[in-house]
Formats: structure tokens, C-alpha cells, sequence
């Protein structure tokens, strides 16, 4: 989810702490804060800190003069076959293609582990917000490298490369001599875990109170629920796992109606925690009516109102959800 759904989940999981609005209503919003601040750590500490510390072992970078997309393919394909052979963890990093001040060639990776197979094909130029520049379009070439050993894919098919800083993916061999993609393996290796949340929860009991402690908990574990929503998961219990339990596949980080469903209903439970616990009001209504009147009947217009957009713009019921996995929809490619 995005960095706003996190923080306001953590403050809405504060909200049910008595102590918390109580302290809030006396105009102390310390447990407010933390529930909003370890809502929102465990991805600050990946993104602004562990990905700059990370190690690899291969790094791929393209000539912007003469992109050549096999060459991408066989460092990728080189890679699998060391985690292989060798039987460890192989790192490689793509890097980005900057060709200007706003302007950056986009490039696509694709594993196919029926076809056992990795291909690359160089895209459009983009600009930052991603959007082809007119009259860039993509090269028709296709870099095609064999896979060593078979691959297991655990999230999409096709990756884009285009602006500031590009993927890692992280090669492992399992037990049965399978190689095993990661994806972005620096993120929720270890920072998305109970036991980290955990800690940081008895430094809060030793700086503040148990009280503290509590939300710390509360706030860190909401973020760790959350992103189990989706594809990539999480080491639940590092240090004493380095297992990464996989998620659920329900939505995408990026999809616009979880993110505006989990910002809605959070400030939703935020108000009717302040509700029940301060002084009594003139409006007097059951958690029910909240619910169906604040969440279900607005939620559901809103959803109602993305699928009827998407009707009168010709995408219909086939374009709500994309497959991923046969993206690149160029029977060059197949």
C-alpha cells in the first residue's frame, strides 16, 4: 500500500487505545504520533536507508548509445546459472537507461520458467512520469537467453526498467534444484517482521511507558498485515526465519480503490473512537450506522463509479484486471 494508507492505519490503530484519546483530548498526541510513525517505518526503513546498503554481486548496466537487449538477457540468464551451479544467492541490479534531464529508455524483463527462458525488449523513451515521448517507440529487437535450471516466478512476470533507480531480483536454489526469483529482495527482508516490531515496541516501553509500547506494537504490525494483502509478502519472524511468507494476491501496492477503501474506513474507526470515548454528543448513532452509511454506501459508489468510467471509456469488464504475465502482447515475442 501506499505511504499514506500505512500512516493513517497506524494512527486509527492508536485510536482504539483509550489512553491515547484520552491523552489526545488533554492535548498530548504523542500515542497518535507513534501509531502514524511505526505505521509508516517498516517501508521508510527500505526505502530511505537498507536499499542504499544493500550488496550485489552483478550489476547491469546499458549503453545508452547502443542499447543491446540480449546483453541484458545473458547477464540475467549468467545469473541464474551461478545460484545454480554454485548454490547461493546471486544479486544482480538493473541499472536505469537516463538519457536527459526528464527523459529515460524504458526497457522490459520477462521470465518465462514453461519456456525457461528470460527476454528483454527496449521500450519507448519516457519521460519522469513515465509517459513515451511521441515518436519514440519501442525496438523491435528481442534479447532471448536460455535458463540453466528451471525458475520459480513468486511475483509478475514482466518487469519495466525506466526512471531513477532500477530492480534488483536475488537468485536462490531451492531443495529441489529449482532457482527461485526474488524481486526486489532488500524489501521486507527483515524490517516487516513481529519481532523487529516487537523491539522497537520495548525500546518505546523503556523510553516512554507500556502504554507506548502498545501503539508502537499496534501501528507496526497493521503494516505488516497489510502488505501480506498483496504479492510480495514478508519475513514474518526474522531473525528467526529468514523464510518470506508469501501474500495473498488480493490487490497491488498501487491500486487506487484498497488504498482509498483503507484511508476511507481508517478515518472512519478514527472518528467513532473519538466518538464513543469523549463526552457525550447530541447525535447519538450505533457503530452499524456508521458503517452502512460512512463506509458501505459511499465505498460502493465510489466503486460503482470507477467500473462505469471504465465502461464509458471502452475498457469494459475485460480491462479490470491485467494480466501481467502475457503483457507484452506482441506475438513477436511469443
Amino acid at each position: 500500500m501506499k505511504g499514506i494508507s500505512h500512516f493513517i492505519s497506524g494512527v486509527a490503530a492508536a485510536s482504539f487505545c483509550p489512553w491515547a484519546v484520552q491523552a489526545a483530548q488533554e492535548g498530548n498526541p504523542l500515542y497518535f504520533i507513534l501509531g502514524g510513525a511505526f505505521g509508516l517505518l517498516p517501508d521508510t526503513l527500505d526505502f530511505k536507508f537498507y536499499r542504499f546498503f544493500y550488496r550485489h554481486e552483478m550489476y547491469v548496466d546499458p549503453d545508452p548509445e547502443n542499447p543491446d537487449p540480449q546483453a541484458i538477457a545473458d547477464a540475467l540468464a549468467d545469473a541464474v546459472r551461478r545460484a545454480g551451479e554454485e548454490g547461493r544467492r546471486v544479486r544482480i541490479k538493473l541499472n536505469t537507461i537516463r538519457l536527459g534531464a526528464d527523459f529515460w529508455r524504458q526497457y522490459v524483463v520477462k521470465f518465462d520458467p514453461d519456456a525457461g527462458e528470460v527476454l528483454v525488449r527496449f521500450g519507448p523513451v519516457v519521460n519522469t512520469g513515465q509517459v513515451p515521448v511521441p515518436g519514440t517507440g519501442g525496438d523491435e529487437r528481442v534479447g532471448r537467453a536460455k535458463l540453466a535450471f528451471p525458475v520459480v516466478q513468486t511475483y509478475d512476470a514482466t518487469t519495466s526498467v525506466d526512471i531513477f533507480d532500477g530492480p534488483t531480483f536475488a537468485f536462490t536454489r531451492d531443495e529441489s534444484g529449482r532457482v527461485v526469483i526474488h524481486f526486489l529482495p532488500w524489501h521486507r527482508e527483515w524490517s516487516h517482521s513481529f519481532v523487529i516490531g516487537a523491539l522497537f515496541a520495548l525500546a518505546g516501553w523503556a523510553l516512554w511507558s507500556w502504554k507506548a509500547a502498545v501503539v508502537i506494537m499496534a501501528g507496526y504490525s497493521i503494516h505488516v498485515l497489510e502488505d501480506q494483502l498483496g504479492f510480495m509478502g514478508s519475513n514474518l519472524f526474522f531473525p528467526f526465519s529468514r523464510r518470506r511468507f508469501p501474500g495473498i494476491h488480493l490487490m497491488r501496492s498501487g491500486d487506487a480503490l484498497p488504498n482509498f477503501t483503507t484511508v476511507w474506513t481508517s478515518c472512519l474507526l478514527i472518528f467513532w473512537n473519538l466518538y464513543r470515548q469523549g463526552p457525550p454528543s447530541i447525535y447519538n448513532f450505533s457503530f452499524l450506522q456508521l458503517l452502512v452509511y460512512g463506509a458501505v454506501l459511499p465505498l460502493g459508489l465510489f466503486a460503482a463509479a470507477i467500473y462505469f468510467v471504465r465502461r464509458l471509456s471502452g475498457g469494459g469488464e475485460e480491462s479490470e484486471e491485467i494480466d501481467l504475465s502475457d503483457e507484452w502482447g506482441d506475438p513477436k515475442m511469443s
